[in-house]
């Protein structure tokens, strides 16, 4: 039996087509992925992301709990401000990827990826033993929607009650949303996985999520809003260079790996993982995540091999058609030192070797 989110009728009636995703009931697209990917990237587009995980992590060790488990630093963090970052096993292996939200020097909250969830919070409760510290799986009390594109402050300035303008990004404002007899208070943050401007609100007033959605929707009339669905979010996260859990990063690969050292910080205090990251930064990764554009026509897919001088030097993690770049592209992990930036090679495609080139992340960069 697939879970569903309190907006699963929604979906049926935008005619969104329904697909498992991580043991979810979601929709993959209700126009179609172009228009949806367009409509993010020049106007505002609103998804359904309630099936993230949300745990809560509060006490006088709550701090500690969390720079213990994560690869980043939040000890500098300000309350209202957001972070995200890796989490890791002892040998550097990533168990998840995931936004942390400062909400008081003692309370933070993880959000997760979906099909992590069940995972990373038995990780960390067990990371907590002996610590003065509650953790609670909160994800079937909040709903999450996604607010994205170059209108969405615009939109959302509408119905918000506090200056969108001043959240700068990665920080957030608690505040209300409201219109047309809808009522609803959560967090509202200027974050987002699509690479456009955009914001993400969490209520835990899940009865109102139909009301909330239609509220969204129909204020965004003149802004040419669409509802979009998990298909979108792929392209477009993909165009932006961010990283998706199961496919680019997963418990077999490192942050320094996946070209995310900048999330990694050597200098803070032990954290899980620290060892192994710090041999692996001295000794240089075996593999690395590259970013890659076709030259010949293909779509590249998880899993299809990456060629170099007739040997295979890789493989694709994640590809796809970049409806606003208007080109295939793809990210791969290739053996380190074997290609630079500019390079050509081969991606084994249907057995044909098709011509693509190694070209920086990440692909998209909003002006």
């Amino acid at each position: 039996m697939l879970k569903e989110t309190p907006l699963i009728e929604v979906h049926k009636r935008y005619g969104g087509k329904i697909v498992d995703f991580a043991g979810w009931a979601m929709p993959i697209q209700y126009s179609s992925i172009i228009e949806e990917h367009m409509a993010v990237r020049e106007r505002v587009g609103l998804f359904d992301v309630s099936h993230m995980g949300e745990i809560d992590v509060t006490g006088r060790d709550a701090a500690k709990l969390v720079n213990m488990l994560i690869t980043n630093d939040i000890s500098k963090m300000k309350v209202k401000q957001a972070k995200y970052s890796p989490m890791c096993y002892e040998n550097g292996g990533i168990v998840d990827d995931l936004l942390v939200y400062k909400l008081a020097d003692d309370h933070y909250l993880l959000v997760v990826n979906a099909g992590n969830t069940d995972k990373d919070y038995n990780w960390i409760l067990d990371r907590a033993k002996g610590m003065d510290v509650t953790v609670k799986n909160e994800s079937p009390n909040y709903i999450q929607l996604a607010i994205q594109g170059p209108k969405s402050e615009e939109l959302l300035s509408k119905l918000m009650d506090v200056d969108l303008s001043a959240i700068k990004y990665y920080h957030f404002d608690l505040g209300k949303l409201s219109g047309d007899g809808v009522f609803a208070e959560g967090i509202i943050s200027r974050t987002g996985y699509t690479g456009s401007d955009g914001f993400e609100f969490y209520t835990k007033e899940v009865d109102k999520a139909e009301a909330v959605w239609d509220l969204i929707m129909s204020a965004g009339k003149e802004y040419g809003i669409e509802p979009c669905a998990l298909g979108a979010r792929d392209t477009l996260r993909l165009e932006a260079g961010m990283l998706l859990y199961g496919h680019d990063i997963d418990e077999n690969h490192t942050p320094v790996q996946a070209d995310i050292l900048w999330t990694v910080k050597l200098n803070k205090d032990n954290f899980i993982g620290k060892d192994a990251l710090k041999k692996e930064v001295e000794n240089g990764p075996a593999i690395k995540l590259y970013g890659m554009e076709m030259l010949d026509k293909g779509v590249p897919r998880q899993h299809y091999e990456i060629y170099k001088d007739g040997e295979k030097v890789g493989d694709i993690t994640s590809g796809t058609f970049a409806p606003y770049l208007k080109k295939y592209i793809a990210m791969g992990y290739i053996k380190s030192g074997v290609v630079d930036l500019g390079d050509e090679v081969q991606i084994k495609i249907r057995n044909k070797f098709l011509k693509a080139r190694i070209v920086e992340k990440p692909f998209y960069k909003r002006r």
